[in-house]
Protein backbone atom coordinates (compact mmCIF):
# COMPACT_ATOMS: atom_id res chain seq x y z
CA UNK A 1 0.00 0.00 0.00
CA UNK A 2 1.31 3.44 -0.87
CA UNK A 3 1.68 6.17 1.70
CA UNK A 4 -0.17 9.42 1.39
CA UNK A 5 2.72 11.66 0.43
CA UNK A 6 3.46 15.20 1.54
CA UNK A 7 0.44 17.53 1.74
CA UNK A 8 0.52 20.19 -0.92
CA UNK A 9 -0.68 23.70 -0.30
CA UNK A 10 -1.49 24.86 -3.83
CA UNK A 11 -5.19 24.42 -4.73
CA UNK A 12 -5.65 22.27 -7.81
CA UNK A 13 -2.26 20.56 -7.55
CA UNK A 14 -2.69 17.14 -9.18
CA UNK A 15 -0.09 15.66 -6.84
CA UNK A 16 -2.00 16.63 -3.73
CA UNK A 17 -2.57 13.57 -1.51
CA UNK A 18 -6.04 12.19 -0.89
CA UNK A 19 -8.06 10.68 1.96
CA UNK A 20 -11.70 9.84 2.55
CA UNK A 21 -13.90 10.13 5.60
CA UNK A 22 -16.74 7.65 6.08
CA UNK A 23 -19.53 9.23 8.10
CA UNK A 24 -20.06 13.00 8.10
CA UNK A 25 -21.62 13.64 11.47
CA UNK A 26 -19.94 15.74 14.14
CA UNK A 27 -16.66 13.79 14.12
CA UNK A 28 -16.53 13.05 10.40
CA UNK A 29 -17.37 16.52 9.12
CA UNK A 30 -14.79 18.05 11.43
CA UNK A 31 -12.09 15.56 10.50
CA UNK A 32 -12.79 15.95 6.78
CA UNK A 33 -12.63 19.75 6.89
CA UNK A 34 -9.44 19.71 8.96
CA UNK A 35 -7.73 17.24 6.59
CA UNK A 36 -8.57 19.64 3.77
CA UNK A 37 -7.08 22.45 5.84
CA UNK A 38 -3.89 20.37 6.18
CA UNK A 39 -3.63 20.18 2.38
CA UNK A 40 -5.49 17.02 1.41
CA UNK A 41 -8.13 16.41 -1.21
CA UNK A 42 -10.93 14.87 0.86
CA UNK A 43 -14.09 12.99 -0.06
CA UNK A 44 -16.72 12.47 2.64
CA UNK A 45 -19.13 9.56 2.41
CA UNK A 46 -22.55 9.48 4.05
CA UNK A 47 -25.79 7.57 3.49
CA UNK A 48 -27.93 10.67 4.10
CA UNK A 49 -28.43 12.50 0.77
CA UNK A 50 -29.76 15.65 2.46
CA UNK A 51 -26.68 15.91 4.69
CA UNK A 52 -24.36 15.30 1.73
CA UNK A 53 -26.14 17.97 -0.31
CA UNK A 54 -25.97 20.52 2.53
CA UNK A 55 -22.28 19.88 3.22
CA UNK A 56 -21.57 20.08 -0.49
CA UNK A 57 -22.99 23.60 -0.44
CA UNK A 58 -20.66 24.42 2.43
CA UNK A 59 -23.42 24.26 5.05
CA UNK A 60 -22.88 22.47 8.37
CA UNK A 61 -26.09 21.09 9.92
CA UNK A 62 -24.90 21.64 13.49
CA UNK A 63 -23.09 24.33 15.45
CA UNK A 64 -19.36 24.08 16.06
CA UNK A 65 -17.25 27.26 16.26
CA UNK A 66 -15.08 27.72 13.17
CA UNK A 67 -16.26 24.60 11.36
CA UNK A 68 -18.77 26.20 9.01
CA UNK A 69 -16.14 28.63 7.76
CA UNK A 70 -13.68 25.77 7.19
CA UNK A 71 -16.20 23.65 5.28
CA UNK A 72 -17.35 26.59 3.16
CA UNK A 73 -13.78 27.55 2.25
CA UNK A 74 -12.72 24.07 1.19
CA UNK A 75 -15.89 23.09 -0.64
CA UNK A 76 -15.58 26.33 -2.59
CA UNK A 77 -11.97 25.51 -3.50
CA UNK A 78 -12.87 21.97 -4.54
CA UNK A 79 -10.54 20.46 -1.97
CA UNK A 80 -13.46 19.03 0.02
CA UNK A 81 -16.34 17.08 -1.55
CA UNK A 82 -19.09 14.76 -0.33
CA UNK A 83 -20.88 11.78 -1.82
CA UNK A 84 -23.34 8.96 -1.11
CA UNK A 85 -21.42 6.55 -3.37
CA UNK A 86 -19.31 3.87 -1.69
CA UNK A 87 -17.79 2.97 -5.08
CA UNK A 88 -16.68 6.56 -5.69
CA UNK A 89 -15.21 6.68 -2.18
CA UNK A 90 -13.35 3.40 -2.62
CA UNK A 91 -11.74 4.63 -5.85
CA UNK A 92 -10.82 8.06 -4.47
CA UNK A 93 -8.00 7.20 -2.05
CA UNK A 94 -6.17 4.39 -0.30
CA UNK A 95 -6.63 5.75 3.23
CA UNK A 96 -10.19 5.80 4.57
CA UNK A 97 -11.12 7.21 7.99
CA UNK A 98 -14.17 5.57 9.61
CA UNK A 99 -16.00 8.19 11.69
CA UNK A 100 -19.52 6.81 12.14
CA UNK A 101 -21.41 6.89 15.44
CA UNK A 102 -21.41 4.24 18.16
CA UNK A 103 -24.40 5.13 20.38
CA UNK A 104 -25.44 3.18 23.45
CA UNK A 105 -27.52 0.14 22.56
CA UNK A 106 -31.20 0.32 23.41
CA UNK A 107 -31.15 -3.03 25.23
CA UNK A 108 -27.98 -2.67 27.31
CA UNK A 109 -25.17 -0.35 28.39
CA UNK A 110 -22.94 -1.61 25.57
CA UNK A 111 -21.99 0.43 22.51
CA UNK A 112 -23.79 -0.23 19.24
CA UNK A 113 -21.12 -0.92 16.61
CA UNK A 114 -23.56 -1.76 13.82
CA UNK A 115 -22.81 1.49 11.96
CA UNK A 116 -19.09 0.72 11.96
CA UNK A 117 -19.69 -2.77 10.66
CA UNK A 118 -22.12 -1.41 8.07
CA UNK A 119 -19.53 1.10 6.86
CA UNK A 120 -17.02 -1.69 6.21
CA UNK A 121 -19.60 -3.87 4.51
CA UNK A 122 -20.45 -1.02 2.16
CA UNK A 123 -16.92 0.16 1.39
CA UNK A 124 -14.59 -2.86 1.36
CA UNK A 125 -16.24 -4.84 -1.48
CA UNK A 126 -15.88 -1.75 -3.68
CA UNK A 127 -12.10 -1.46 -3.19
CA UNK A 128 -9.95 -2.09 -6.25
CA UNK A 129 -6.57 -1.27 -4.69
CA UNK A 130 -4.85 -1.98 -1.38
CA UNK A 131 -6.23 0.25 1.33
CA UNK A 132 -5.95 1.21 4.98
CA UNK A 133 -9.11 1.67 7.04
CA UNK A 134 -8.46 3.97 10.00
CA UNK A 135 -11.06 3.84 12.73
CA UNK A 136 -11.71 7.01 14.70
CA UNK A 137 -15.05 5.98 16.21
CA UNK A 138 -15.11 5.12 19.91
CA UNK A 139 -15.58 1.35 20.04
CA UNK A 140 -15.35 -1.49 22.59
CA UNK A 141 -11.89 -2.99 22.84
CA UNK A 142 -11.58 -5.90 20.42
CA UNK A 143 -13.64 -4.24 17.70
CA UNK A 144 -10.64 -3.37 15.51
CA UNK A 145 -9.41 -6.97 15.44
CA UNK A 146 -12.92 -8.13 14.52
CA UNK A 147 -13.08 -5.52 11.76
CA UNK A 148 -9.72 -6.65 10.39
CA UNK A 149 -11.09 -10.18 10.04
CA UNK A 150 -14.24 -8.82 8.41
CA UNK A 151 -12.29 -6.61 6.00
CA UNK A 152 -10.08 -9.52 4.98
CA UNK A 153 -13.14 -11.65 4.30
CA UNK A 154 -14.92 -8.92 2.31
CA UNK A 155 -11.96 -7.71 0.26
CA UNK A 156 -11.98 -8.53 -3.45
CA UNK A 157 -9.39 -11.06 -4.60
CA UNK A 158 -5.93 -9.54 -4.77
CA UNK A 159 -6.80 -6.52 -2.60
CA UNK A 160 -5.12 -6.17 0.80
CA UNK A 161 -7.06 -4.20 3.41
CA UNK A 162 -5.49 -3.18 6.71
CA UNK A 163 -7.21 -1.80 9.81
CA UNK A 164 -5.64 0.73 12.18
CA UNK A 165 -7.15 2.71 15.04
CA UNK A 166 -6.69 6.43 15.58
CA UNK A 167 -9.02 7.58 18.40
CA UNK A 168 -10.36 11.13 18.45
CA UNK A 169 -10.10 13.43 21.46
CA UNK A 170 -12.35 16.26 20.33
CA UNK A 171 -14.05 18.59 22.77
CA UNK A 172 -17.31 19.96 21.44
CA UNK A 173 -16.95 23.70 21.10
CA UNK A 174 -13.21 23.29 20.39
CA UNK A 175 -13.25 20.51 17.82
CA UNK A 176 -11.45 22.38 15.04
CA UNK A 177 -8.66 23.49 17.37
CA UNK A 178 -8.38 19.99 18.86
CA UNK A 179 -8.03 18.47 15.37
CA UNK A 180 -5.55 20.96 13.96
CA UNK A 181 -3.58 21.37 17.21
CA UNK A 182 -4.12 18.15 19.18
CA UNK A 183 -2.28 17.42 22.41
CA UNK A 184 -1.37 13.95 21.08
CA UNK A 185 -1.95 11.56 18.19
CA UNK A 186 -2.50 7.90 19.06
CA UNK A 187 -2.38 5.21 16.38
CA UNK A 188 -2.94 1.51 16.96
CA UNK A 189 -1.40 -0.66 14.25
CA UNK A 190 -0.37 -4.24 13.50
CA UNK A 191 1.89 -3.44 10.55
CA UNK A 192 4.79 -1.00 10.26
CA UNK A 193 3.48 0.03 6.84
CA UNK A 194 0.33 1.33 8.50
CA UNK A 195 2.36 3.29 11.03
CA UNK A 196 4.42 4.78 8.22
CA UNK A 197 1.31 5.77 6.27
CA UNK A 198 -0.29 7.49 9.26
CA UNK A 199 2.92 9.19 10.33
CA UNK A 200 3.22 10.58 6.80
CA UNK A 201 -0.43 11.62 6.71
CA UNK A 202 -0.08 13.51 9.99
CA UNK A 203 3.39 14.87 9.14
CA UNK A 204 2.32 18.55 9.36
CA UNK A 205 1.18 17.97 12.94
CA UNK A 206 4.12 15.76 13.90
CA UNK A 207 6.57 18.31 12.48
CA UNK A 208 4.82 20.94 14.61
CA UNK A 209 5.69 18.93 17.73
CA UNK A 210 2.51 16.93 18.36
CA UNK A 211 3.42 13.67 20.14
CA UNK A 212 2.83 10.64 17.89
CA UNK A 213 2.15 7.58 20.04
CA UNK A 214 2.14 4.12 18.45
CA UNK A 215 0.34 1.27 20.21
CA UNK A 216 -1.35 -2.03 19.46
CA UNK A 217 -5.00 -2.01 18.37
CA UNK A 218 -6.46 -2.87 21.79
CA UNK A 219 -4.57 -0.12 23.60
CA UNK A 220 -5.59 2.48 21.02
CA UNK A 221 -9.23 1.47 21.45
CA UNK A 222 -8.94 1.73 25.22
CA UNK A 223 -7.24 5.13 25.30
CA UNK A 224 -10.34 7.20 24.46
CA UNK A 225 -12.79 5.43 26.78
CA UNK A 226 -10.21 5.36 29.58
CA UNK A 227 -9.66 9.10 29.24
CA UNK A 228 -13.40 9.76 29.32
CA UNK A 229 -13.86 7.44 32.30
CA UNK A 230 -11.17 9.35 34.20
CA UNK A 231 -12.72 12.73 33.39
CA UNK A 232 -16.17 11.51 34.38
CA UNK A 233 -14.75 10.19 37.65
CA UNK A 234 -13.13 13.54 38.41
CA UNK A 235 -16.40 15.40 37.77
CA UNK A 236 -18.36 12.97 39.91
CA UNK A 237 -15.80 13.21 42.71
CA UNK A 238 -16.38 16.96 42.84
CA UNK A 239 -20.12 16.34 42.91
CA UNK A 240 -19.80 13.71 45.64
CA UNK A 241 -17.93 16.24 47.75
CA UNK A 242 -20.69 18.76 46.92
CA UNK A 243 -23.21 16.40 48.53
CA UNK A 244 -21.01 16.27 51.62
CA UNK A 245 -20.66 20.06 51.65
CA UNK A 246 -24.43 20.49 51.57
CA UNK A 247 -24.81 18.14 54.53
CA UNK A 248 -21.98 19.70 56.53
CA UNK A 249 -22.50 23.36 55.65
CA UNK A 250 -19.35 23.65 53.54
CA UNK A 251 -18.73 25.40 50.23
CA UNK A 252 -17.73 23.12 47.37
CA UNK A 253 -16.52 26.01 45.19
CA UNK A 254 -13.99 27.09 47.82
CA UNK A 255 -13.07 23.45 48.47
CA UNK A 256 -12.37 22.53 44.83
CA UNK A 257 -10.48 25.80 44.33
CA UNK A 258 -8.23 24.83 47.24
CA UNK A 259 -7.54 21.22 46.24
CA UNK A 260 -7.16 22.14 42.56
CA UNK A 261 -3.98 24.07 43.36
CA UNK A 262 -2.35 20.72 44.04
CA UNK A 263 -0.60 20.00 40.69
CA UNK A 264 -1.40 16.32 41.07
CA UNK A 265 -5.12 17.21 40.99
CA UNK A 266 -5.53 20.40 38.96
CA UNK A 267 -8.63 22.52 38.43
CA UNK A 268 -9.87 21.17 35.11
CA UNK A 269 -13.00 18.99 35.31
CA UNK A 270 -13.21 19.65 39.06
CA UNK A 271 -16.24 21.96 38.97
CA UNK A 272 -19.20 20.73 40.97
CA UNK A 273 -22.67 21.30 39.56
CA UNK A 274 -25.32 19.69 37.43
CA UNK A 275 -22.95 17.06 36.05
CA UNK A 276 -21.96 15.80 32.64
CA UNK A 277 -24.01 14.80 29.64
CA UNK A 278 -23.53 14.75 25.89
CA UNK A 279 -22.90 11.99 23.42
CA UNK A 280 -19.57 10.75 24.85
CA UNK A 281 -18.99 10.61 28.61
CA UNK A 282 -22.25 8.92 29.70
CA UNK A 283 -22.30 6.28 26.98
CA UNK A 284 -18.54 5.69 27.09
CA UNK A 285 -18.37 4.87 30.79
CA UNK A 286 -21.37 2.55 30.42
CA UNK A 287 -19.87 0.86 27.37
CA UNK A 288 -16.57 0.41 29.21
CA UNK A 289 -18.35 -1.26 32.12
CA UNK A 290 -20.27 -3.50 29.73
CA UNK A 291 -17.13 -4.56 27.88
CA UNK A 292 -15.29 -5.22 31.14
CA UNK A 293 -18.13 -7.54 32.08
CA UNK A 294 -17.89 -9.38 28.77
CA UNK A 295 -14.16 -9.85 29.37
CA UNK A 296 -14.74 -11.15 32.91
CA UNK A 297 -13.16 -8.20 34.74
CA UNK A 298 -16.30 -6.27 35.65
CA UNK A 299 -15.14 -5.90 39.29
CA UNK A 300 -12.29 -3.66 38.10
CA UNK A 301 -14.74 -0.99 36.97
CA UNK A 302 -17.63 -1.28 39.38
CA UNK A 303 -16.71 2.16 40.75
CA UNK A 304 -17.96 3.63 37.45
CA UNK A 305 -21.50 2.65 38.44
CA UNK A 306 -21.27 5.07 41.34
CA UNK A 307 -19.68 7.69 39.07
CA UNK A 308 -22.75 7.39 36.83
CA UNK A 309 -25.14 7.36 39.80
CA UNK A 310 -23.60 10.49 41.37
CA UNK A 311 -23.91 12.26 38.04
CA UNK A 312 -27.58 11.39 37.66
CA UNK A 313 -28.32 12.38 41.28
CA UNK A 314 -27.21 15.94 40.50
CA UNK A 315 -30.15 16.31 38.13
CA UNK A 316 -32.59 15.11 40.78
CA UNK A 317 -31.00 17.41 43.35
CA UNK A 318 -31.39 20.42 41.03
CA UNK A 319 -35.05 19.63 40.55
CA UNK A 320 -35.44 19.30 44.32
CA UNK A 321 -33.80 22.71 44.85
CA UNK A 322 -36.18 24.25 42.33
CA UNK A 323 -39.20 22.73 44.05
CA UNK A 324 -37.91 23.83 47.44
CA UNK A 325 -37.45 27.42 46.25
CA UNK A 326 -41.02 27.41 44.93
CA UNK A 327 -42.43 26.56 48.34
CA UNK A 328 -42.69 22.80 47.86
CA UNK A 329 -44.46 22.70 44.49
CA UNK A 330 -43.78 24.04 40.99
CA UNK A 331 -47.36 23.47 39.87
CA UNK A 332 -48.38 26.55 37.91
CA UNK A 333 -45.04 28.31 38.54
CA UNK A 334 -43.23 30.14 35.75
CA UNK A 335 -39.69 28.75 35.51
CA UNK A 336 -36.98 30.28 33.33
CA UNK A 337 -34.30 27.82 32.19
CA UNK A 338 -31.07 29.35 30.93
CA UNK A 339 -29.38 26.74 28.76
CA UNK A 340 -30.40 23.69 26.74
CA UNK A 341 -27.12 22.36 25.30
CA UNK A 342 -25.26 19.83 27.41
CA UNK A 343 -22.31 22.26 27.52
CA UNK A 344 -21.51 25.72 26.11
CA UNK A 345 -20.05 26.10 22.64
CA UNK A 346 -22.34 23.57 20.97
CA UNK A 347 -25.95 22.97 19.98
CA UNK A 348 -25.70 19.31 21.04
CA UNK A 349 -28.50 18.32 23.42
CA UNK A 350 -27.78 14.59 23.64
CA UNK A 351 -28.34 13.52 27.26
CA UNK A 352 -28.45 17.20 28.22
CA UNK A 353 -28.73 17.66 32.00
CA UNK A 354 -30.35 21.07 31.41
CA UNK A 355 -33.16 19.66 29.28
CA UNK A 356 -33.61 16.73 31.63
CA UNK A 357 -34.19 19.12 34.54
CA UNK A 358 -36.47 21.34 32.46
CA UNK A 359 -38.57 18.35 31.38
CA UNK A 360 -38.87 17.04 34.95
CA UNK A 361 -40.13 20.41 36.16
CA UNK A 362 -42.62 20.58 33.32
CA UNK A 363 -43.90 17.13 34.27
CA UNK A 364 -44.51 18.49 37.77
CA UNK A 365 -46.70 21.25 36.35
CA UNK A 366 -44.30 24.14 35.85
CA UNK A 367 -44.61 26.53 32.91
CA UNK A 368 -41.07 26.26 31.55
CA UNK A 369 -39.44 28.80 29.22
CA UNK A 370 -36.05 27.77 27.83
CA UNK A 371 -33.44 30.04 26.26
CA UNK A 372 -30.17 28.89 24.72
CA UNK A 373 -27.94 30.93 22.37
CA UNK A 374 -27.49 28.02 19.94
CA UNK A 375 -29.40 24.89 20.92
CA UNK A 376 -33.07 25.92 20.86
CA UNK A 377 -33.72 24.32 17.46
CA UNK A 378 -32.10 20.99 18.31
CA UNK A 379 -33.71 21.03 21.76
CA UNK A 380 -37.16 21.57 20.25
CA UNK A 381 -36.74 18.42 18.16
CA UNK A 382 -35.94 16.38 21.28
CA UNK A 383 -38.33 18.07 23.75
CA UNK A 384 -41.00 19.72 21.58
CA UNK A 385 -43.42 20.31 24.47
CA UNK A 386 -41.11 22.72 26.30
CA UNK A 387 -41.47 26.43 25.66
CA UNK A 388 -38.56 28.09 23.84
CA UNK A 389 -37.93 31.83 23.73
CA UNK A 390 -35.52 34.09 21.84
CA UNK A 391 -33.79 35.93 24.68
CA UNK A 392 -32.82 35.85 28.34
CA UNK A 393 -35.20 38.71 29.03
CA UNK A 394 -38.14 36.86 27.51
CA UNK A 395 -37.36 33.79 29.59
CA UNK A 396 -36.85 35.63 32.87
CA UNK A 397 -39.55 38.31 32.79
CA UNK A 398 -42.26 37.51 35.37
CA UNK A 399 -40.60 34.19 36.25
CA UNK A 400 -41.06 32.74 39.72
CA UNK A 401 -37.68 31.01 39.49
CA UNK A 402 -34.60 31.21 37.26
CA UNK A 403 -32.40 28.16 36.64
CA UNK A 404 -28.90 28.54 35.22
CA UNK A 405 -28.11 25.15 33.66
CA UNK A 406 -25.59 25.65 30.82
CA UNK A 407 -22.61 27.91 31.48
CA UNK A 408 -22.63 30.09 28.36
CA UNK A 409 -20.57 33.28 28.70
CA UNK A 410 -23.71 35.27 27.90
CA UNK A 411 -25.26 34.15 31.17
CA UNK A 412 -22.19 34.90 33.28
CA UNK A 413 -22.16 38.43 31.82
CA UNK A 414 -25.80 39.18 32.73
CA UNK A 415 -26.62 42.21 34.85
CA UNK A 416 -28.88 40.66 37.51
CA UNK A 417 -30.17 44.08 38.54
CA UNK A 418 -31.59 44.66 35.06
CA UNK A 419 -33.68 41.47 34.97
CA UNK A 420 -37.39 41.63 35.82
CA UNK A 421 -38.64 38.35 37.27
CA UNK A 422 -41.66 38.02 39.53
CA UNK A 423 -39.35 36.71 42.27
CA UNK A 424 -35.59 37.21 42.40
CA UNK A 425 -34.57 33.62 43.01
CA UNK A 426 -31.88 31.86 40.99
CA UNK A 427 -30.65 28.28 41.18
CA UNK A 428 -27.16 28.14 39.71
CA UNK A 429 -26.81 24.58 38.49
CA UNK A 430 -23.26 25.21 37.28
CA UNK A 431 -21.75 27.27 40.10
CA UNK A 432 -20.69 29.69 37.37
CA UNK A 433 -22.52 32.90 38.26
CA UNK A 434 -20.97 35.53 40.51
CA UNK A 435 -22.83 34.85 43.78
CA UNK A 436 -21.86 38.15 45.38
CA UNK A 437 -23.01 40.12 42.34
CA UNK A 438 -26.39 38.40 42.22
CA UNK A 439 -27.03 38.66 45.94
CA UNK A 440 -26.01 42.34 45.90
CA UNK A 441 -28.70 42.86 43.25
CA UNK A 442 -31.29 41.45 45.67
CA UNK A 443 -31.44 37.87 44.41
CA UNK A 444 -31.70 34.77 46.56
CA UNK A 445 -28.90 32.56 45.22
CA UNK A 446 -28.91 28.77 45.54
CA UNK A 447 -26.32 26.39 44.15
CA UNK A 448 -25.32 22.75 44.45
CA UNK A 449 -22.79 22.16 47.21
CA UNK A 450 -23.05 25.64 48.74
CA UNK A 451 -24.66 26.89 51.93
CA UNK A 452 -28.06 28.59 51.84
CA UNK A 453 -27.55 32.38 51.86
CA UNK A 454 -29.39 34.68 54.25
CA UNK A 455 -30.33 37.14 51.47
CA UNK A 456 -34.03 37.95 51.46
CA UNK A 457 -36.06 37.61 48.30
CA UNK A 458 -36.80 40.99 46.68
Amino acid sequence: MSTTGTPATTPGDAARPRATVVGTGYLGATHAACLAELGYDVLGLDTDPAKVEALGRGEVPFYEPGLAELVARHTASGRLRFTTSAAETAAFADVHFVCVGTPQRRDSMAADTSHVVGALRALVPELRQDALLVGKSTVPVGTAAMLQDLATALAPEGVEVGVAWNPEFLREGRAVEDTLRPDRLVVGVTDQRHEKALRELYRPLVDAGVPFLVTDLATAELVKVSANAFLATKISFANAVAELCEAAGGDVVALTEAIGHDPRIGHQFLSAGLGFGGGCLPKDIRALMARAGELGVDEALTFLREVDAINMRRRARTVALAVEECGGSVLGKRVAVLGAAFKPGTDDVRDSPALNVAAQLQLQGAHVRVYDPQAARTAARTFPTLGYVASVEEAVTDADLVLHLTEWDEFAALDPAALRPARRVVVDGRNALDRERWTAAGWRYRALGRAVPATAVA
